[in-house]
């Protein structure tokens, strides 16, 4: 099976959000199955590619010349880079002041079209769309073929003017949204398959309440949407390999992470008899509840804990957690921007995770978290209910700490009944173990991609 897989991102190579990291363990675990599978990223001129061909490719002229090069990136293999003009950025998606570039609309649905073109070109068995800077692709072919779309994020729909829809030569009116043109929802309306990230978040997608205004269109697809929960690369992140820690371990050797926590809690500033250190790795915005957690951190020095948040975003979020750090500087300590090293550190060295999300798609970290032998404590939403069992509701099976909604008494309590469970040595060892044992790899979603390509095509 050739499967041609079209992505914004590709981590670590370009790595925004959750989709680099989702893009990246799905490609490898399918190659790992023996599917063929031709990753077509935008060329942002960044990327360390040892070139290996090159060819134009038939786009309409408005979207100007486009080129794809082929080659392989170290440590992931083949790749295909698709260059059209403006593309070609310091970052895929924003300025230096966090502004979304003007011309993304051009850029993407140029990107779209150069993907509809390439997609000619090869004839795959199946096409995989995701997340809305390729939402366009159906819109230029008239007979596609057999095709997958996956929404990573729906908070991000490339909503542009509805001009656009002059441009496209594929039953543009699919695109046509409240007098505007939608690469989401257009891809939605007219892929064979839809797919988002984890079940819990599907089923709350078709909530008027939490569907991000596309509801409806989703509801349309019936069956043909649906839910597969994202994996984490094991190979990536795993604790026993990490060359990011200095003291490695596993689930018999877990120990030795002690070790880990003593020299972050010195790299940080913090004082490292203090109480458990609670991590939190993530970009500062609204929908990951950093205004929540830093509400809840005020709470450190009553809880006896210590707290370091690495991240960066928004401005205003980024001036709170400066702020308090300044206040508690013995209790709570903030890095701004993203550091790879020290996000490892983070997961290998801190006792509890927080991930007070409003909403999440799948989640990542949390699952990276348990497999470092980190805690979560999270709020019931999304990937996070999928992930995370609380442990005070099923003692037996407990994964972490569960708030029930996203509010900062929720996550505060949550916080607080985490702490006091690390405390004991017994529990939290065995819920440290639960998770750090749990499978959290691609292999099942995979599979379950697998099949979900082999049904499309059969549908055909």
């Amino acid at each position: 099976m050739r499967v041609l897989f079209a992505t914004a991102e590709l981590a670590p190579f370009v790595k925004v959000g959750g989709l680099g990291d989702a893009a990246t363990g799905l490609i490898r675990a399918l190659r790992g199955r023996g599917v063929d599978v031709v990753t077509v990223l935008p060329d942002y001129g960044t990327l360390p590619m040892e070139q290996t061909g090159e060819d134009r490719l038939a786009v309409p002229a408005w979207a100007g010349a486009a080129r794809v090069r082929r080659g392989t990136l170290d440590g992931f293999g083949e790749v295909s880079l698709v260059s059209t003009p403006a593309m070609a950025r310091p970052h895929p998606y924003n300025d230096e002041q966090g502004n979304g570039w003007p011309d993304n609309d051009l850029r993407f649905v140029s990107f779209s079209a150069a993907v509809a073109a390439l997609t000619d070109s090869i004839v795959p068995d199946l096409l995989h769309l995701n997340d809305w800077h390729t939402g366009a692709t159906l819109g230029f072919l008239p007979d596609p073929p057999p095709n997958v779309f996956t929404i990573h994020n729906l908070a991000y729909q490339g909503w542009s003017d509805g001009a656009w829809l002059s441009r496209l030569s594929h039953r543009p009116e699919a695109y046509e949204w409240y007098g505007g043109m939608n690469p989401l929802t257009g891809a939605v309306a007219l892929a064979d398959a839809v797919v988002t990230v984890s079940p819990t978040f599907a089923a709350e997608t078709l909530r008027p309440e939490t569907g991000f205004g596309v509801h409806g269109a989703l509801a349309a697809r019936g069956d043909r949407y649906l839910g597969i929960l994202n994996g984490i690369d094991t190979k990536v992140w795993d604790p026993a390999y990490d060359p990011h820690l200095p003291s490695r371990y596993d689930a018999t050797t877990v120990a030795r992470r002690r070790e880990n926590g003593r020299r972050l809690s010195r790299e940080l500033g913090l004082g490292a008899d203090g109480g458990p250190l609670i991590g939190m790795v993530t970009r500062l915005t609204g929908q990951k509840g950093v205004d929540l957690a830093l509400r809840a951190a005020e709470t450190l020095p009553s809880l006896g804990a210590r707290m370091v948040l690495l991240g960066s975003g928004d401005r205003d979020l980024a001036d709170a957690a400066r702020t308090l750090e300044t206040t508690l500087p013995d209790h709570f300590a903030f890095r701004d921007g993203y550091d790879e090293g020290l996000s490892h550190r983070i997961f290998g060295g801190s006792d509890l995770y927080l991930m007070p999300s409003r909403f999440e798609p799948a989640g990542l970290t949390q699952m990276q978290a348990m497999r470092y032998g980190s805690i979560p404590v999270v709020t019931d939403v999304g990937g996070l209910h999928d992930t995370v069992i609380d442990a005070d509701a099923q003692p037996d099976q407990g994964l972490g700490f569960v708030a029930a909604v996203p509010e900062t008494g929720e996550v505060a309590d949550a916080l607080h009944r985490a702490v006091r469970g690390w405390r004991s040595t017994r529990r939290r060892g065995a819920i440290r173990m639960r998770g750090m044992t749990r499978d959290w790899s691609w292999d099942t979603p995979s599979a379950r991609y697998h099949r979900l390509y082999e049904e499309v095509i059969s549908a055909r």
